[in-house]
């Protein structure tokens, strides 16, 4: 049968369709009085992600065995309804009309469930390597090439996602990413002179870069074991300073600069910094990324948001004006 892809879902319509299950939450009661056992579930497919809601009978057993028949990445046939709360779509199925099970394999195509960034891959990299020709630092620009003349690297730089869920959650989403704040940074350096364009632009470049360690990437976009218990950011600055002890001659205090650059990225420790901004390249940098990372956010989810309301609420970013 042919795939519904999740963009095309409305409020009211019979769901009927193959899905990449993205999380599971654990089995709980609902109802009162007590109607039955429950549980949600994360979809996905290339076009987006929907949250779906499982009601079953009061029969624990008979609910755990339809909750223990998938994982985490498998492929499930859900049958249901698209309902809409608080502005957000999600499909609700109960028995027996209704079911989720995991799909066999002559159901579905893999490639209906990662999405690919929907710029120009090859057009990205080329600038990314245009601003790398031009920077002057011999330090920096030793560095940079020693990962951009590795092409396993150029390969996973291209093809790694930059999240799970909230921005630029698809194959090629680190390199578009990148490519966005690089931009961004190129613009701060204009309007602020006496920044350090080399050590910014270095920065903007390679401040992601631990997230090709950070997620695997099959019918979802997952982290890695070593991703979650470390983080891209401790990842990365791994990399670089392995890099720098190969480079003759680096300056101890540039080190110190572009690694404090990588773990003071994300701008405050609330947001999981280990360090926080401390000169103005690196403060320049934690804002380009924020930019880029949160305006994508909202263009997407104004974008996806399928409902009349003129406003849509949302975990992250709370309630976002939709006209």
């Amino acid at each position: 049968m042919p795939k519904q892809f999740i963009t095309e879902l409305k409020k009211g319509m019979k769901v009927s369709s193959v899905f990449s299950v993205k999380y599971k939450e654990p089995m709980r009661e609902y109802g009162k009085p007590f109607k039955g056992f429950m549980f949600s579930l994360g979809l996905s497919d290339k076009t987006g992600e929907i949250s779906m809601n499982f009601f079953g009978s009061p029969d624990a057993a008979a609910v755990q065995k339809v909750y223990d028949g998938f994982g985490v990445g498998d492929v499930v046939f859900v049958e249901g309804n698209v309902s809409e709360f608080n502005g957000r779509l999600n499909v609700n199925t109960s028995p027996p009309e209704g079911t989720v099970r995991k799909a066999r394999d002559s159901e579905y195509n893999i490639g209906d469930f990662v999405a690919e960034t929907n710029q120009n891959v090859d057009e990205m990299m080329s600038k990314i390597d245009e601003v790398r020709a031009g920077i002057k630092n011999s330090h920096l620009k030793a560095l940079l090439d020693s990962f951009f003349n590795d092409a396993d690297f150029v390969k996973a730089y291209k093809t790694t996602p930059a999240a799970m869920y909230m921005h630029h959650n698809c194959i090629g989403g680190l390199l578009e990413h990148n490519w966005g704040v690089l931009q961004l940074c190129e613009v701060e350096a204009k309007i602020h002179p006496s920044l350090d364009a080399d050590l910014l632009f270095t920065g903007a470049i390679l401040h992601d870069i631990g997230k090709i360690a950070e997620f695997e990437t099959t019918t979802h976009i997952k982290v890695s074991e070593e991703g979650m218990l470390r983080g891209h950011s401790s990842i990365g600055e791994e990399m670089i300073l392995e890099k720098i002890r190969k480079i003759e001659g680096f300056p101890k205090q540039l080190k110190l600069k572009i690694v404090h650059m990588i773990i003071a990225h994300h701008g405050k420790k609330d947001n999981g910094c280990a360090k926080e901004p401390q000169f103005p390249e690196a403060y320049a940098l934690y804002a380009a990324d924020e930019f880029d990372a949160k305006i994508t956010q909202y263009i997407r989810i104004k974008k996806d948001s399928n409902t009349e309301d003129f406003r849509v609420y949302t975990k992250r970013l709370g309630e976002i004006y939709l006209k």
